[in-house]
């Protein structure tokens, strides 16, 4: 079976660009399947995503710009117009591979294309409703941590990034970066603690996506000198950050689901000190990349010997299990698995 001539739909989300400007994890990912698969020779690609996105596959879009971009968009509208459109041309495409959630799901039993969804994570335990409801259908996780006991994984794939927007810097600098979304989730605050335990400089690096959490508990301790918030970076922007970089604080405080900033900083070689939730333990080797640590206090502690960690190790570790070519050579993997069991299913219909 040569599965790279299949039609491959690749459903994005439309929050943001793809590939996004500076913030959009889901939309990241769904470009470098995108652009993955497409290096590896597979010829029949479309990328569903907004009309602005750049892509080495063919592009189908109904929204022009995502509606974080462009506030005048009712999110749900552009939300539906868009799935709608994938799923109302579902007939061209061998199989439409979902990083969008779980609404497209509820379209899964009206098509005949067989519909694989990446779950990025469960925002809240009320959507669960929906993939239990559809447990039919193909699921992967982007980590063992972050599973749902009553669903059936065809795999876990880990999230590959594009090394070649990061550098390698084997000299540390001697800042404390922060970067991603600033929520509660994402523990900005620890951060800041962390820092003024250390006597340490710290840069914060991301969008506001809580801003009553940064007007309260982020904002009074920001003074453009020892704690600074330079707002979200771009790819280049995000490299030229990483080379300030002694450590980067990821220090969640729930599960982390995947956390494409720590594999983003560890290939630029810089460690990461992480909360030991969810899936950091997958991301991270303890001692090796970086260090797992349990309160502000053990955080402190690992960056005091943050030295100890060898900045090539951790760019190795990332080139050994976090680059786009591994990402999607796992997900041929689990195509060529969805088509087997499709062809499986219509032997059957015919045999009766």
């Amino acid at each position: 079976m040569n599965i790279k001539n299949k039609r491959i739909a690749i459903l994005s989300p439309v929050a943001w660009r793809t590939p996004p400007r500076a913030y959009g994890a889901w939309e990241t990912v769904a470009s470098n399947i995108t652009e993955g698969l497409v290096a590896r020779g597979w010829k029949n690609v479309t990328l569903f995503a907004t009309a602005e996105s750049v892509t080495g596959a063919k592009l189908r879009a109904v929204i022009e710009k995502g509606y974080e971009e462009d506030k005048t968009q009712i999110p749900k509208v552009c939300e539906c117009l868009h799935i709608s459109e994938v799923m109302e041309h579902a007939e061209e495409f061998d199989l439409i591979h979902s990083n969008f959630d779980y609404l497209p799901l509820t379209y899964s039993r009206l098509i005949k294309t067989p519909m694989l969804t990446t779950i990025h994570g469960f925002s809240s335990p009320e959507i669960l409703k929906v993939y239990r409801k559809y447990k039919d259908n193909y699921y992967v996780s982007i980590s063992d941590a972050d599973r749902d006991s009553e669903l059936a994984y065809l795999a876990t794939v880990y999230n590959g990034i594009d090394l070649s927007n990061i550098t390698f810097r084997p000299t540390p600098g001697d800042k404390l970066v922060w970067l991603g979304r600033i929520h509660p989730d994402k523990g900005t605050h620890l951060a800041i603690e962390v820092a003024k335990k250390c006597g340490m400089d710290l840069i914060i690096a991301g969008i506001i996506q809580d801003q009553e959490y940064f007007d309260n508990l982020v904002k009074p301790h920001i003074n453009d000198s020892s704690i600074r918030f330079i707002g979200p970076v771009n790819p280049p922007q995000r490299d030229a950050l990483f080379e300030q970089a002694l450590t980067v604080l990821h220090l969640n405080t729930i599960p982390e689901r995947f956390g494409l900033v720590m594999a983003e900083s560890m290939a630029a070689g810089v460690p990461v000190i992480a909360m030991d939730l969810g899936s950091c333990r997958e991301v991270i080797e303890d001692g090796k990349t970086g260090y797992l640590v349990n309160d502000t206090d053990e955080a402190a502690e690992a960056v005091r010997k943050i030295d100890l960690i060898e900045r090539r190790k951790c760019r190795q570790h990332v080139e050994e299990n976090f680059t786009i070519d591994c990402m999607v050579s796992n997900y041929e993997k689990v195509y060529e698995e969805i088509f087997r069991r499709e062809a499986r299913k219509r032997d059957s219909i015919g045999a009766r």
